[in-house]
């Protein structure tokens, strides 16, 4: 009985997702201000309805429900609860419905949000968002139906995938899909913008929250599902550009232009047309890497599906919001009202010079995973673009771009002072020289590029602290002397100010992290109980090798002995190697033990017929820091979230100004 309520509930937001997509267009045809409350309700029954769904569908593979055709397919009585509950998420249906339910989640909170959102653009942005969130779930009721019943019932389910019976499966999707279905808003805000055509301040100020929330979740769920693959999959690697890795770094790429974008657009009322077109690129992005990894193109075990199908449904849905927005962006972008004027040296200048870094880095990542998909459609000829290719396209864009970071923070809107902001860099890039010097020195021989990468790291670290310095010590009159007066007018600075240093600080620790992997070493051998493995700093030691059982799976577990180099004792790490009967899979757990922020990771590999077994050991310096990192950039996001600027709307004389629906001529 559960279950049908939560299909009842799913169809029944299929058909509010719809009164919500049309009623707002009725409401801007007929004059009717009534229609457009409409829309604010159906948005928040919704977000019931697929919540109820949701819940529907966690109950039946909590309790093992076995007439369920899904949860046969992914789930089995022996496996632990919080698995059961993260593989609701761990097969394409479920998926599905875990982002459809974000998607009305965050349509429902744009109907909560009166004060942010102007009343007309707020019920055009709950169309737009209505229409994403009707396709998906019409998506999902014809071909990825979650609740599908099997007869008779099984007793037995069919397990869910090893690789995924872990608690990333539990934070990494929920994580990466509130960053892909954030985007949505953005999207909506700017097919709404296109539809009004306004584009103002208010709009900047309206969406620049959605925007920040929506880059701060994609980025811990990239990071989350990188730590996920560096430990699970036990290569020691943390990124292997994989197409899958690929389709989640786009978005995240374009997003980033998105956030300075709309900073230029908030502040200088500059860089309206474009701002709007990278809204619409970047939830673009998210619905190709969703065709990617749903369509049966590539072979992961990030790919649930292999429908044709549902490839072509979802193909469908790609041309008819990408090529449909792009049209009406190409219609109605001319029309809107140019913005602002500014120098080419000035903030506003060195954001658009990041943009066009950012976006020419996306478009290499675009090309290098989707030019071999296209060869092999076209031709049949599969071709490998790893590595190699990205290392040579997307670093030469990467490093002028974290170069021109501190340096844009110092330049003032409008017109800047490049000599001014270069004295300001001084000291810290100074100091990172000697950072990098000294990183060279103490590792004579090794590779170059990683002492200069450390030293551009530390360069974006000191460049943060120096632009919050240099905005508590003032100009002119204004400046202040003593520390003490720094420090009153730096805690008085906005809460955007201090999360925009936060982010850059943690681009920069994550560049130091990314970096130290150029001293990273390998070992491979063969051990017996008592022999021993070295790999730069460290020395392995083989103590046991035994059998463990688990609640779904058997285990052999070699016990390693950890010392430095001098003979000091660090500790021990478990590295194995699990079968699961029911799926019939073997997986290796790495082990790992952390020494600050470097790890030590051993992989265990095959039994010899001698009996002895194959081990990798890795010394991984720092590499925690690509991952804390990436915590401290999203942090920065979240506390820019808090300004009180991020939270009102605009100005009432600007709410109070006509909204028309025609366009408004340009100057």
């Amino acid at each position: 009985m559960i279950v049908e309520i939560g299909h009842f509930g799913l169809a029944l937001a299929l058909a509010l997702s719809l009164v919500q997509a049309v009623m707002p267009a009725w409401a801007m045809r007929s004059g009717d201000p009534a229609l457009r409350g409409v829309a604010t309700a159906a948005a928040l029954g919704a977000f019931f309805c697929v919540a109820l769904a949701f819940a529907a569908l966690t109950y039946a593979h909590v309790t093992s429900d076995f007439s369920v055709l899904n949860v046969v397919e992914h789930s089995h009585t022996t496996k632990p609860l919080i698995y059961k509950v993260s593989g609701v998420w761990g097969n394409h249906e479920g998926s599905m419905l875990l982002w459809l339910l974000i998607l009305v989640l965050f349509g429902g909170l744009v109907a909560l949000s009166r004060r942010s959102v102007p009343a007309v653009l707020r019920a055009n942005v709950l169309s737009v968002q209505g229409a994403v969130a009707f396709v998906f779930g019409l998506f999902i009721v014809a071909t990825s139906n979650p609740f599908t019943r099997v007869r008779p019932a099984p007793i037995e389910g069919n397990d869910l995938n090893p690789l995924l019976q872990d608690i990333g499966l539990a934070i990494h999707p929920p994580l990466l899909y509130l960053g892909y279905v954030g985007f949505s808003i953005t999207f909506a805000f700017a097919v709404a913008a296109l539809i009004e055509g306004r584009i103002d301040a208010a709009w900047a100020r309206a969406v620049r929250p959605w925007t920040l929330a929506a880059w701060s979740f994609l980025t811990l769920g990239i990071a989350m599902g990188s730590y996920w693959a560096y430990y699970e999959l036990g290569w020691g690697g943390w990124w292997f550009w994989d197409p899958v890795e690929n389709a989640s770094l786009m978005p995240w790429i374009a997003g980033t232009a998105l956030v300075h974008s709309t900073v230029v657009m908030e502040k200088r009322d500059a860089l309206k047309v474009w701002t709007v077109l990278l809204a619409i690129l970047t939830f673009s992005l998210s619905l190709l890497g969703t065709f990617i990894v749903r369509s049966g193109l590539l072979t992961s075990v990030h790919s649930f599906a292999s429908d044709p199908s549902r490839g072509i449904f979802i193909l469908a849905i790609l041309v008819l919001f990408i090529g449909g927005s792009l049209t009406l962006f190409a219609w109605r972008a001319p029309l809107l009202r140019q913005g602002g004027l500014f120098a080419p040296l000035s903030r506003e200048g060195a954001l658009v010079l990041n943009n066009l870094f950012l976006v020419a880095a996306c478009a290499t990542v675009l090309v290098g995973t989707l030019y071999p998909l296209l060869l092999e459609m076209a031709t049949g000829e599969k071709i490998s673009v790893g590595p190699p290719f990205f290392n040579a396209t997307f670093l030469p864009l990467a490093v002028p771009l974290l170069l021109l970071v501190p340096f844009g923070q110092l330049l003032a809107w409008k017109r800047g002072d490049v000599l001014a902001a270069a004295q300001r860099l001084y000291a810290a890039f100074g100091l990172a020289l000697v950072v990098g010097i000294v990183a060279l020195a103490l590792t004579w021989g090794g590779p170059v590029l990683a002492p200069i990468g450390v030293g551009i790291g530390a360069y974006l670290i000191l460049g943060a602290a120096t632009e919050i310095a240099a905005r508590a010590r003032g100009q002119g009159r204004n400046r202040s002397r003593t520390p003490l007066a720094i420090w009153r007018r730096a805690s008085g600075l906005p809460r955007s100010a201090w999360g925009t240093a936060l982010a850059h600080a943690g681009v920069g620790v994550a560049v130091i992290g990314i970096a130290a992997q150029g001293w990273a070493t390998e070992g491979l051998g063969t051990l017996r109980p008592g022999q021993s493995l070295a790999s730069g700093r460290y020395v392995a030691t083989l103590e046991r090798v035994g059998p463990r059982s688990g609640p779904n799976y058997e285990e052999t577990v070699a016990t390693l002995r950890i010392r430095d180099r001098a003979g000091s004792e660090i500790g021990t790490i478990e590295t194995g190697k699990r079968f699961y009967p029911s799926r019939r899979m073997t997986v290796t757990e790495a082990g790992l033990l952390t020494v600050g922020t470097s790890q030590v990771y051993g992989s265990l590999g095959e039994v010899q017929p001698d009996g002895s077994i194959g081990m990798r050991l890795y010394d991984k310096p720092l590499v925690l820091l690509i991952w804390i990192g990436s915590l401290i950039m999203a942090a920065g996001g979240g506390l820019s979230l808090t300004d009180r600027r991020m939270r009102v709307g605009a100005p009432a004389a600007a709410r109070a100004r006509p909204l028309p629906p025609t366009a408004v001529p340009a100057e």
